[in-house]
Formats: structure tokens, C-alpha cells, sequence
């Protein structure tokens, strides 16, 4: 749609690389602002800023690495694919990314003495925040294109650039799935935050984030593209729908078992 937020000559600057970069700065600040609100004393701002660091680079590499295994036939027929300016372009499998961040987040937080589910309580409503204010780059890009409709919110990419960069079919009305999960992911975002600043116990806005944003996340799948998309179960469900169900089930989990920990 606006594949390029600069072009100067032959140089340019991708609009999906500069909204994932503010929706990254708007996540960890929240996420620090809510750490210092906080009565508690041992969410320090300062390492929660410097786990969002860290946790943005290992959903980078996670993302990528559920990408190549989620589309292991492509890759494995010509593994100089791994390499190629496509693969270096792609952002990857949102839930590869997620699942990494949680891993490396458990560890982080264990290594330096930090509360494993506080701060992931603390961190769910800028990771929702900052994923809508991505989306808005993938839609920009192109990328995560959605099944052809000809339904009145229809959208249509007819840059060239944006086919290039991400394959996006062009001059065919396509749901727009990316802005379905920005305007759903800042919803949960909203109300991540609304329930944060009510009393609750530990775990509970983590599992509600997942619960709500993963089943979300299933419903969107079927406007998506299927070309696009690995099937695991029946041509039915697709390998992310299969982890969105799991996470599912892991944050109302979460949320069921909260008031033991308070």
C-alpha cells in the first residue's frame, strides 16, 4: 500500500521497518511507565526496559526460525533461500517471535531475581499496543494479505514495490486482515491496560492477553490467503491456528488459576 515511508534515488526507507520500531518504543515505554506506577518494588523500569531489548531480539530470531520450519518444503528444496533478500526482508512468524520472547523473558527474569509473571503482567499491554502499531506496517508493506473479497472494506495494493517486497498479489480486492489485527489488537491493547489498573492477581493480565489476542487470532486466519499459510489438520486448521489454540488454553489457564496465587 506504502511499501517506502522515504525514497531518495536508488536509497529508501521501508515503512513496515519504521512503524515495527515505533510500535517496539511505544511498547517498552508503557511497559516501564506501568513498572514505575507499580507498588510494587521489585519492578524496576530500568531492567524491564533492558528486557525489552533483549526480548525484541530473540522474537526477531524466533520468528524467522518458525518461518523456515513452518515453510521447511520451500526452504529445504534450495537452501540458498535461507539467504536470499526475500528471507532477509520476511519479519517472520508472529507466534515464533512470541514463543521465543516468553522462553527467553522466564530466563531473563529467573537470572536476575525479577517476578516471572509480574513482569510479564507488566509487559502484555505494550506488547499489544506495540503489535497493532506493526500491523499497520505490515499492511503498509503488504505482507499478511488476506483472502480476495469483494466486500465494501475491501482493499486493492497496486504498488509494484509491494508485490517485490512481499509477494502481495496486485489489482485484486483483498481482506484486509492486517488492519483487522491492528484494530483488534488495540482493543485488547485498551483493555489490557483498563484491567491492569484494577485489582488483580499475578498472571492474570498475561493469560487474559493470550487467551483473548490468540483466539482473536484464530478467527482472523480464515480471511487470510491460503497460499500463504502451512495446513496441519485437515487443510482446516493451519500451523498457527494449532499454536493460537494451544496459548488458549495456556491463558485461561492462567487467569483460572490466579486467585491461588494471590
Amino acid at each position: 500500500m506504502w511499501p517506502r515511508i522515504v525514497e531518495v534515488g536508488s536509497l529508501s526507507v521501508p515503512t513496515y521497518g519504521v512503524l515495527i520500531a515505533v510500535g517496539f518504543l511505544a511498547g517498552i515505554t508503557l511497559a516501564a511507565r506501568l513498572a514505575r506506577r507499580s507498588d510494587r518494588s521489585d519492578l524496576d523500569p530500568e531492567r524491564i526496559t533492558n528486557l525489552g531489548i533483549v526480548l525484541l531480539l530473540s522474537a526477531i530470531v524466533g520468528a524467522k526460525v518458525f518461518l523456515i520450519v513452518d515453510s521447511w518444503t520451500y526452504y529445504s528444496a534450495d537452501f540458498s533461500r535461507l539467504f536470499s533478500l526475500s528471507a532477509l526482508r520476511s519479519g517472520g512468524v508472529f507466534y515464533g517471535g512470541l514463543l521465543s520472547a516468553l522462553g527467553v523473558a522466564y530466563y531473563y527474569t529467573r537470572r536476575h531475581g525479577m517476578p516471572w509473571l509480574a513482569t510479564a503482567d507488566v509487559m502484555a499491554p505494550g506488547l499489544a499496543i506495540g503489535h497493532a502499531i506493526g500491523r499497520l506496517g505490515c499492511f503498509a508493506a503488504g505482507c499478511c494479505w488476506g483472502r480476495e473479497t469483494h466486500l465494501a472494506w475491501a482493499v486493492t495494493f497496486r504498488d509494484p514495490a509491494a508485490h517485490s517486497f512481499t509477494g502481495v498479489p496486485l489489482n485484486i480486492p483483498l481482506h484486509p486482515t492486517q488492519l483487522y489485527e491492528a484494530l483488534g489488537t488495540a482493543a485488547i491493547g485498551a483493555f489490557l491496560l483498563w484491567r491492569y489498573g484494577r485489582p488483580h492477581a499475578t498472571g492474570v493480565i498475561l493469560g487474559t492477553y493470550l487467551a483473548l489476542y490468540s483466539t482473536f487470532r484464530i478467527f482472523v486466519e480464515f480471511f487470510r490467503e491460503e497460499g500463504a499459510r502451512t495446513f496441519v489438520i485437515g487443510g482446516f486448521l493451519s500451523t498457527t491456528q494449532c499454536v493460537a489454540a494451544g496459548l488458549v488454553v495456556l491463558g485461561l489457564w492462567l487467569v483460572r488459576t490466579a486467585p491461588r496465587r494471590a
